[in-house]
C-alpha cells in the first residue's frame, strides 16, 4: 500500500510529488518545489486548473502573456498571494531568489480566466475555543472563484488541536466527497504535531509523526492534527472533489462523538490537582 505521509527529497527540485495515480484518488494533484535563484521550471497545467502558492523567498511566474511575482519571507509572515491558471496553459516559473513554493491541481474546464488573488481578498477566521483554538486563512475558498480547487492555510499555537471536532470529507454520512494534501512546517524548524486519519464505520486508522516540510494523504475519514507543546506548526490543505464552484462552500462532517464541543471549548476539562481520599 503507497505511505500516506509523504517526507520531502531535499536533493530534488520537486520535493513531493503527489498525482491521482500515486494517491489512488481521482481528482487532485500536489508539488512542493525548491528552485535555488536563477533557476527556472516549467508547468503544463494540461486539462487541471492550477494554484500556486509561495512558502518562502522570490518567483517571477510567466503565463498567459503575464509576468506576475510571488514573493514570501516565511509561511509565518501573513498571507501570501495565490495565482490561479485555468486549464491549457504553460507556466514558467524562475527563481529571483532561493524560492519554495507549492502547485497544485485538479481537473476543469477553463471556466476561470489566470488571476492572482491578493491578501485583502482571503477570508481569515479564528476557529475553535479553549486547546483547540487555531487561525484559518481561505486563500482559494469559496467565493474566491475555481472549478474544483480549494485552499486553506492553517496556523496551530504549540500544543494546541486543529480540525477539532474531527470531521470527515468522504461521502461518510451523506459528507461531500473531497481528497485532501495536509503540508506541513513548523517553528521551530524542529518541531513536530501528530496528524490522524480513521473512519468510524470500519477498522482504518492512521497515525503519523509530522515533522517539518512533511506530507500527509486524506484519503478518507476523520482527520484531526495537534501540535506538540513548544512546535508552533502551519499546515497548508489542497483539496479538490466532486464539489464545483460555489458549492465548495459545502462544510464537511462532525464526528458525533465530539461535536458537542462547539458548545462547549473547555471540554469538561479535568481540574488538578486530583486530591486523594483515604490516605
Amino acid at each position: 500500500m503507497t505511505s500516506h505521509h509523504l517526507h520531502p527529497n531535499f536533493a530534488a527540485e520537486v520535493r513531493i510529488e503527489v498525482t491521482p495515480e500515486s494517491a489512488g484518488w481521482r481528482y487532485l494533484s500536489f508539488r512542493e518545489l525548491a528552485l535555488k535563484a536563477g533557476s527556472a521550471h516549467i508547468h503544463h497545467t494540461h486539462d487541471t486548473e492550477v494554484a500556486i502558492v509561495p512558502l518562502s523567498g522570490e518567483g517571477v511566474v510567466r503565463v498567459g502573456g503575464e509576468s506576475l511575482t510571488l514573493a514570501r519571507e516565511s509561511v509565518f509572515a501573513g498571507k501570501p498571494h495565490v495565482l490561479y491558471v485555468p486549464p491549457w496553459q504553460e507556466i514558467a516559473v524562475e527563481a529571483a531568489s532561493d524560492f519554495e513554493f507549492t502547485v497544485g491541481g485538479a481537473p476543469a474546464k477553463g471556466k476561470y480566466p489566470v488571476r492572482l488573488f491578493a491578501p485583502g481578498e482571503m477570508k481569515s477566521e479564528m476557529r475553535g475555543g479553549g486547546a483547540a483554538l487555531r487561525q484559518v486563512n481561505h486563500i482559494l475558498a469559496a467565493p474566491l472563484p475555481a472549478e474544483r480547487l480549494i485552499l486553506f492555510e492553517v496556523y496551530v499555537p504549540g500544543g494546541t488541536w486543529s480540525g477539532w471536532p474531527p470531521h470527515c470529507h468522504d461521502g461518510y454520512g451523506g459528507s461531500p466527497r473531497l481528497e485532501e494534501v495536509y503540508y506541513y512546517r513548523f517553528a521551530p524548524a524542529y518541531g513536530f504535531g501528530i496528524h490522524r486519519n480513521y473512519r468510524r464505520d470500519n477498522d482504518f486508522d492512521e497515525v503519523f509523526a509530522v515533522r517539518h516540510n512533511e506530507a500527509v494523504l486524506v484519503t478518507q475519514g476523520f482527520h484531526p492534527t495537534a501540535a506538540a507543546p513548544g512546535s508552533n506548526m502551519y499546515f497548508l490543505n489542497y483539496l479538490a472533489g466532486d464539489l464545483l464552484d460555489e458549492s465548495r462552500a459545502t462544510p464537511p462532517l462532525d464526528d458525533v462523538d465530539f461535536a458537542w464541543m462547539k458548545q462547549d471549548w473547555e471540554g469538561k476539562r479535568m481540574r488538578l490537582p486530583i486530591e486523594v481520599v483515604g490516605e
